[in-house]
């Protein structure tokens, strides 16, 4: 037997699948493995069967663009567009640059189965892919039942799922007449549907990077009756760098094989789906019986850490149809340190806006957690108790007045004020807190840092006919600093009456009969012409209109015009760009403007401008011409390092002629001296913010590895543009924010700090310390300055490395993707590509210049 496995690059981190469709065998029987990635391909000359695993699967390194979205699986398809835009995130004369006895000569211290191929047609209604071309309204009639050995079978054969976006994509579109019966079928639901309770366990476990070493079962079915559906998330699943910055672990296994050990002995189950970020991993599993019933399958992750990108923190998710209910489980580890809730409020609203999923019907806009009808929301939310001394939380733990303690709980505050987790319900907190212990005990952290007791891990839940039955964590597991907790429920799922379900649909396709090619469809638009003011560099600008339907249903979409690769200009993005109206219904769309590292040189070179026409199409209908319009203000970030050396001016006080004629001048001009000023010998803005660091940050732990916030963000970037440069220094403005904003500055830049034409070289000669010496003494002057400058930096950061937690490895894994990147931008890289320029820059770590 021949097993293959090819490695995936993708622009972010993204999950790797483990879902194999071989059998396995738990005690309490069959384990079905579902919705798996895994093809199987009969050879016939030497009768093997080869699996297709896509297990070990790599990622880029997180600092790549910050704006993109995250590609399908499949490298060749083009990445969707603008799925990024819900992320986003004094005059000074020239620096001191002094010579430090350093080789930049600048000083840094500035003195101071078919189980996926079923998919719904019609809410909740399972249809065999393979007739999607005779897929008619009067096709939903028929819907299916499966015994035991066909869903054996189904297991078996599957061969996509539906988070597969580059399936999706391919796959044949739906038709309008389709769309028309299943909305008005979503319509009627009720007259075709009743409410089931099924149980639901929900459990989360904070494992601080350690392997399994006990068993499970008292988490997971101890005391309990067998549930029908199981939720198990785990956060720090492994904290090795390894895992932080390829995404590699053998943890991921091993903690699957324990879950699925200790998963309730009266019942056998198949696992739906297992999705996992760096750390962070979600396993679905559902009783065997059910297995017939669940359909939509689909997975997502959203990395939250440095740079909105990195997966240490973030969430995963998973949704699927569950008979007629649609369900969305959200695992999430959001960011640590009790003063820092408003960046765990700012992860919360980052994952709400960025987790995305496609549906099956590609001509529908991706659904968001918020679109389904019960989301369960679990994980190391990481909230804290705040105004209390360590010693009095601990007395009132001991008394057991929880009550009173939790009036202290920044989740309850922050919930209180709407800042996040509205029209969520949490159960009553009954239990101790569960961070922080001694490992292997039940004893307080005793620590130098000696952290207070929190509620950190815990499980919120939204949508109606949802019952708590328990809420409870589980002393008897020490394995790690956190205890595991769990919920469990009787949720009401709608389940189809299939005789009333019939009946609808007939009188659907009847009334659809008279309607049809009656009239020709037609909207009215709310507004045609949007202008965009001001726009600055990674700050989302959103006009809106309303789309009001005549009394014809229609499918409306964004068009390309003739010779246009996409309907919209990269900067510009229309939420949603697809949809359907019933008769007298409107629907209100978002044009969202984002300018990144991608669109901001051509704007402040005036290649581009903040001008486009939308074509709205309405099918058997006209269309309809939207007009966009706006100006840039340009910005240090994407501008090119030789530019921002002649700008001896912060960037807002030059003439926008200025500012392009500098940002067009070819890289090479710096050697002719026909400039009348003489440049820096670095950009200004970047000695502003590495001579912050230098100040405020050398000892700051986790520097380069913790998030800033977006507002901070938005005021360094103002800062530097205007050149105000008290203003930063005076301000509280997190160390994280700077050192994020350094990362972004870098990797804005349009030529990296290595040219593009010396890549090549620097991988061929990485291991060879005198060989990269010579390559880098080859770059044009002011990039060589820069890159000098950077090493002399990050080795004043080593030298603080007891304090600071930073060692060459992280910062050349870090930097490595950012000075040193790849010509062919987001092709897929090898792993020991990577790894050459990691260790090219690790060679300047560690060496003096």
């Amino acid at each position: 037997m021949a097993i293959t496995g090819d490695d995936v690059s993708l622009d972010q981190i993204v999950p790797v699948s483990r879902d194999f469709t071989l059998e396995e065998v738990s005690p309490g029987g069959e384990l079905y493995v579902l919705g798996s990635d895994v093809t199987v391909q009969l050879d016939t000359a030497e009768l093997n069967l080869i699996f297709h695993l896509p297990f070990g699967s790599h990622t880029r390194m997180f600092l790549q663009e910050v704006a993109r979205a995250c590609p399908g699986f499949d490298p060749a398809t083009p990445d969707p567009e603008f799925q990024w835009l819900s992320r986003y995130r004094c005059t000074q004369q020239e620096p001191p640059l002094p010579c430090w006895n350093s080789a930049s000569g600048i000083r840094i211290g500035g003195g101071g189965s078919h189980f996926d191929d079923l998919r719904p047609n019609g809410k909740g209604l399972l249809v065999d892919q393979s007739s999607r071309g005779q897929d008619k309204p009067e096709n939903l009639l028929t819907r299916q039942t499966k015994s035991k050995s066909e869903i054996t079978d189904m297991v078996r054969s599957s061969t996509i799922t539906v988070s597969d976006k580059a399936h999706i994509l391919t796959m044949q579109k739906f038709g309008l007449r389709d769309t028309i019966v299943k909305s008005r079928l979503v319509q009627k639901e009720e007259d075709y549907t009743y409410i089931q309770n099924f149980r639901f366990f929900v459990g989360t476990y904070n494992v601080n990077g350690q392997s399994p070493k006990e068993c499970l079962q008292p988490w997971l079915s101890h005391g309990i009756q067998a549930p029908d559906v199981y939720c198990v998330g785990f956060q720090e699943l492994d904290l090795s760098k390894e895992a932080f910055f390829f995404h590699d672990t053998p943890k991921e296994e091993e903690w699957f094989k324990a879950v699925s050990e200790s998963l309730h002995p009266d019942a056998k189950y198949a696992k739906v789906k297992l999705i996992r970020l760096v750390g962070i991993m979600l396993l679905l599993y559902v009783k065997e019986e059910h297995a017939a019933h669940i359909s939509e399958v689909g997975a997502e992750t959203v990395g939250t850490g440095i740079m909105g990108r990195m997966g240490n923190k973030g969430g995963v998710a998973i949704r699927f149809q569950f008979h007629n209910t649609s369900i969305c489980v959200v695992n999430s580890h959001l960011a640590a340190h009790t003063e820092e809730y408003e960046r765990r409020n700012q992860d919360y609203k980052d994952i709400c806006s960025r987790m995305q999923f496609c549906q099956v019907d590609p001509s529908l806009p991706p659904l968001t957690i918020s679109k389904h009808d019960v989301i369960l929301w679990l994980g190391d939310l990481n909230y804290r108790i705040e105004e209390l001394d360590v010693e009095k939380v601990k007395k009132l733990i001991e008394e057991k007045d929880f009550q009173t303690l939790y009036a202290y709980d920044q989740l309850k505050t922050q919930v209180a004020a709407k800042a996040v987790f509205e029209g969520f319900t949490e159960g009553e907190l009954t239990f101790q807190p569960t961070y922080k212990y001694d490992t292997g005990s039940d004893e307080w952290d005793t620590s130098e840092k000696c952290r207070a007791p929190a509620w950190c891990d815990r499980i919120l839940w939204k949508g109606k006919n949802i019952t708590q039955l328990s809420y409870q964590s589980h002393m008897a597991l020490k394995t790690s600093d956190h205890k595991p907790v769990s919920s469990v429920f009787d949720i009401g799922v709608r389940v189809v009456k299939e005789e009333l379900y019939r009946k609808t649909l007939e009188e659907i396709v009847r009334s659809l009969d008279k309607m049809e090619n009656a009239n020709i469809p037609s909207v009215s638009l709310s507004k045609r012409e949007f202008h965009f003011q001001n726009v600055k560099y990674m700050q989302l600008r959103v006009e809106s209109f309303t789309i009001h339907n005549g009394q014809v249903p229609c499918q409306f979409e964004f068009i390309n015009k003739p010779d246009e690769e996409s309907y919209c200009k990269q900067w510009l993005n229309a939420n949603p760009s697809k949809g359907f109206l019933l008769p007298d219904a409107a629907m209100d769309i978002e044009l969202q403007v984002f300018v990144n590292k991608t669109t901001a040189t051509k704007l402040s070179s005036g290649e581009d401008k903040i001008e486009d026409i939308l074509v709205l199409h309405l099918d058997r209908g006209k269309d309809y011409f939207l007009s966009v319009s706006g100006n840039y203000l340009p910005s240090c970030f994407g501008t090119p390092i030789h530019t921002l050396c002649y700008m001896r001016d912060p960037v807002s006080d030059l003439s926008l002629e200025t500012v392009r004629e500098l940002t067009l001048m070819p890289l090479g001009i710096e050697d002719d001296g026909s400039h009348l000023e003489k440049p820096m010998k670095i950009p200004k803005e970047l000695w502003i913010m590495v001579d912050y660091l230098y100040r405020n940050a050398v000892q700051q732990e986790d520097l380069f590895q913790q998030p800033g916030l977006r507002l901070e963000f938005e005021h360094i970037r103002d800062c530097l543009d205007t050149g105000m440069i008290d203003t930063l220094s005076n301000s509280p403005t997190s160390n994280h924010s700077v050192a994020e904003a350094l990362l972004l500055f870098l990797e804005s830049l349009p030529e990296p700090v290595i040219c593009y034409s010396a890549y090549h070289n620097c991988l061929e000669c990485s291991g060879n310390y005198t060989a990269s010496k010579q390559v880098i003494s080859t770059l044009p002057t002011f990039h060589k300055n820069v890159f000098h400058y950077l090493m002399e930096f990050l080795q004043e950061l080593l030298k603080n490395s007891a304090k600071n937690h930073l060692d060459e490895n992280i910062l050349a894994s870090i930097f490595g993707s950012l000075l040193l990147r790849n010509p062919a931008g987001h092709q897929k890289l090898e792993m020991v590509e990577k790894k050459k320029a990691q260790e090219f820059i690790h060679q300047f770590l560690c060496n003096s210049p």
